[in-house]
């Protein structure tokens, strides 16, 4: 047999090996991994379409010509008219803070919303001094709603040669030009009257029965309230429950009348010691009272 296999060797004639080449065999090997089927089926065409790609934009032409139609393309989405804002409404706030709104935003319309930053809006209406929060929002009409938190004045501050109006925290929501303005507000002034806002408060609701009186309560060494009254007449209050003096004064007033004189300033810094405090006319005329007193005797 041996002899046989060599001779038809020799003539020409070979015998089919079934047994596949060292490639072959590493190529079936390979085609039996899952990861490589993926990558030769999605991979490779990945590969050569991104190729082809960068070699097309590697053009500065072709470059152009990409960046006008996304530009075109996005001009026509946000110029649709559901993309429009046509207007906007305020609402919660005063007209003078309705105009200041409008002011600070500076907005022209009709406008697309895709142009708007509602962030930055909203922190530009936020830092108005009268405004204590704001919620903005576009609205299916297609108005930029405004929702405002106005801060609402409850006192005027004397500040320097100006009045400011503050807020029940202290805040400050404005400036106006004289005391006639606002009328109805009842009048602080000193340094750190502000912070202590809530106690004046608490004063002037006290201090009701004489109302009609009352011209505005001083801070004092930011340590205390003065409260003063026509005539210049001054209560002078503790720095300790300054509610509970002044409704002892008012209790005294009621029943001695002791406001109605002729005096300048009721001291109750020593609860245990209230002073009174006379007119330098008064303290004359008691003077020269005790003198003819004293000569007649």
């Amino acid at each position: 047999m041996r002899a046989l296999g060599f001779v038809l060797r020799r003539a020409g004639g070979g015998v089919h090996d079934p047994a596949p080449s060292r490639w072959h065999y590493r190529w079936q090997r390979l085609m039996l991994t899952p990861m490589f089927r993926v990558a030769l089926r999605v991979g490779l065409p990945m590969v050569l379409v991104a190729g082809a790609g960068a070699l097309w934009l590697g053009q500065e032409a072709n470059r152009s010509l990409v960046l006008r139609q996304w530009a075109d393309l996005r001009a026509a989405i946000e110029a649709r008219p559901e993309f429009t804002v046509t207007g906007m409404q305020v609402t919660g706030a005063s007209p003078a803070l309705v105009a200041a709104t409008e002011t600070a935003l500076e907005l022209t319309f009709p406008v697309s919303s895709w142009e708007l930053d509602l962030a930055a809006l909203r922190a530009k209406v936020a830092d108005l001094s009268a405004v204590r929060d704001v919620r903005m929002a576009i609205q299916p009409d297609g108005t930029l709603g405004i929702s405002i938190d106005e801060r609402r004045p409850v006192a005027l501050w004397r500040h320097g040669e100006s009045l400011r109006l503050v807020d029940e925290d202290g805040a400050m929501t404005g400036l106006i030009e004289s005391r006639i303005d606002r009328a109805d507000l009842p009048l602080i002034a000193g340094d750190g009257a502000r912070e202590h806002i809530d106690e004046a408060l608490a004063l002037f609701a006290a201090a009701r029965p004489i109302s009609d009186r009352v011209r505005g309560l001083v801070r004092m060494g930011e340590r205390r309230w003065d409260m003063v009254l026509d005539r210049e007449l001054r209560i002078l209050l503790p720095e300790a429950a300054p509610v509970t003096a002044l409704e002892r004064v008012l209790a005294w007033q009621a029943a001695e009348g002791v406001l109605d004189r002729d005096v300048v300033a009721v001291d109750m810094r020593e609860a245990q010691r209230p002073t009174i405090r006379v007119s330098q006319t008064a303290m004359t005329l008691m003077t020269n009272a005790r003198s003819a007193q004293g000569a007649g005797g």
